[in-house]
């Protein structure tokens, strides 16, 4: 199979998992009825990386065809024998650790120590939910009726659509694919045409550890992505869908999908609040800050969007994020020493402008950067502003390397202020006060709370939003629930 393909444009250790064909259809990668192809561009240098065929909406239905016939034999197999085969794509993708990890690089452009932690957080949802699967325990309820004994079963949904965004171009297809994987479940991947190699190198390492055909399929494409998420909603056979992306498109795809009343869970769109009480540790906050805002050069959704900041230590934390902001190295992110990389393409460095105007323009003050950088590639200079008014911030996702500093005065008013969004997926703070640790907690409308910490992901926890962020929860034990059916057998003449 590798022989066919054009050698990668990066050195590879295991060249076949640099695909070159097209999507994955039933085993096997293939071009799809489609006539055009699509670039991919390295956003470190603005350069094509690659092109790859544009699929069809008559792929995607063979695709979901496919996926529902695979089911009949997946969703039989018993959990120790899925459990085996999700431990077996955890070793192939450790063992192919570094290689995935270039590949990442390549299309997405953040720092190779990025693109390795990434892999080993990706992988560590094969690990996890190795194990959870075989803990996939029903009940029994006791019974009003004498004579009946009553029992749950956890069931697979069936076949499954998912589609995933280009900041964590391994990690957020694993996270869902692993726990659907794990229930019995079968796939159907729309891939980001900003990162598809990444998704069709886990593909290769699937069909490698012995996935039947059938069970995990992905499509490609660019210019008919509106086309085919439609297919994926509406196709009577998908009984689920899982969305990673903007608020925007997912009301669309609610919308799409409630012809045929599917099972949703959405990960969308964050704002989420930054806040340092007068009484944190400092240069606690402030490593917290470089990793929950700067990770990946502000791209991800639940990196801090509104960094607010009580007047009594305001000066000294602005100083210090400062300081360590100006200490970072801005580059490709295949270079040695680079700690942050570029955004993916050229519409994402005007939005960071944009938004750095606007607040510029309503009176904050740029305390580092604030420009484009003349370069090859995306990028944008790591920015913090100070004295942050009422601006577009307040309401829009930066996804971008901008810290914006707000003034707070008592604890009521930075929840109020942190609360004053249509969005809550993530939010963190920082305090030494216990009792306040319990107070702010439950006073975040968030979906998830970071407290001295700007790092909040693992596979064993929950990971999900509430009001326009979406619903449902992915990692942990809960996210193993949303992707099974829980059917009561009442079983009578006792």
């Amino acid at each position: 199979m590798a022989s066919t393909r054009a050698a990668p444009p990066i050195k590879l250790n295991n060249p076949s998992l640099w695909v070159t064909e097209g999507g994955f259809i039933n085993g096997k990668f293939t071009k799809g009825t489609g006539t055009g192809t699509f670039d991919v561009i390295n956003p470190g240098n603005g350069k094509v990386l690659g092109s790859l065929p544009e699929m069809t909406v008559a792929d995607t239905k063979e695709a979901i065809q496919h996926a529902a016939t695979a089911l009949k034999s997946w969703r039989k197999t018993s959990e120790y024998e899925r459990a085996a085969i999700l431990q077996k794509i955890f070793q192939l993708q450790m063992d192919n650790a570094e290689d995935l990890a270039q590949i990442i690089t390549a299309e997405n452009g953040k720092p190779l120590a990025d693109a390795r932690g990434e892999i080993s957080y990706g992988g560590s949802y094969f690990s996890w939910y190795a194990g959870e699967v075989v803990r996939n325990y029903g009940d029994v309820i006791p019974s009003l009726v004498k004579g009946v004994q009553n029992t749950t079963l956890k069931q697979p949904i069936g076949v499954c659509a998912i589609i995933t965004p280009w900041n964590f171009p391994n990690a957020m297809v694993t996270r869902k694919l692993a726990a659907a994987l794990a229930a019995g479940n079968t796939v159907v991947l729309k891939a980001p045409s900003e990162t598809p190699y990444s998704a069709l190198a886990l593909a290769e390492i699937l069909r490698q550890a012995g996935v039947p055909e059938g069970v995990f399929n992905v499509v490609l494409t660019e210019n008919d992505t509106p086309a085919i998420g439609k297919e994926l909603c509406e196709n009577p056979t998908i009984h689920k869908l899982s969305f990673t992306g903007s608020t925007r498109v997912g009301k669309i795809l609610m919308s799409q999908a409630s012809g045929t009343l599917k099972k949703l869970s959405f990960e969308l769109g964050g704002n989420a609040p930054f806040i340092v009480f007068d009484d944190a540790d400092l240069d606690k906050a402030v490593a917290g800050a470089v990793a929950c805002k700067f990770r990946s050069s502000g791209q991800t959704c639940v990196c801090g969007n509104r960094l607010l900041v009580q007047d009594g230590i305001y000066d000294q934390f602005a100083k210090k994020l400062v300081e360590a902001v100006k200490a970072f190295k801005v580059g490709q992110g295949a270079h040695d020493g680079i700690t942050h990389g570029p955004l993916i393409h050229q519409a994402a460095v005007n939005k960071v402008q944009d938004h750095v105007d606007d607040a510029v323009a309503k009176g904050a003050k740029v305390l580092v950067g604030g420009k484009k950088m003349s370069v090859d590639g995306y990028f944008y200079e790591p920015t913090v502003l100070g004295d942050v008014q009422e601006c577009a911030i307040d309401q829009e996702e930066t996804f971008g390397p901008l810290a914006p500093l707000y003034r707070f005065k008592t604890e009521e008013e930075a929840i109020e202020r942190a609360n004053d969004t249509e969005v809550g997926l993530a939010g963190y703070f920082f305090t030494e006060n216990i009792a306040r640790v319990h107070r702010v907690s439950a006073a975040l409308e968030v979906g998830m709370v970071g407290v001295n910490t700007g790092l909040i992901s693992q596979a064993g926890v929950p990971f999900g939003g509430v009001k326009e962020s979406g619903f449902g929860r992915e990692g942990s034990k809960y996210g193993l629930q949303d992707w099974q059916q829980i059917k009561l057998v009442a079983l009578g003449g006792l």
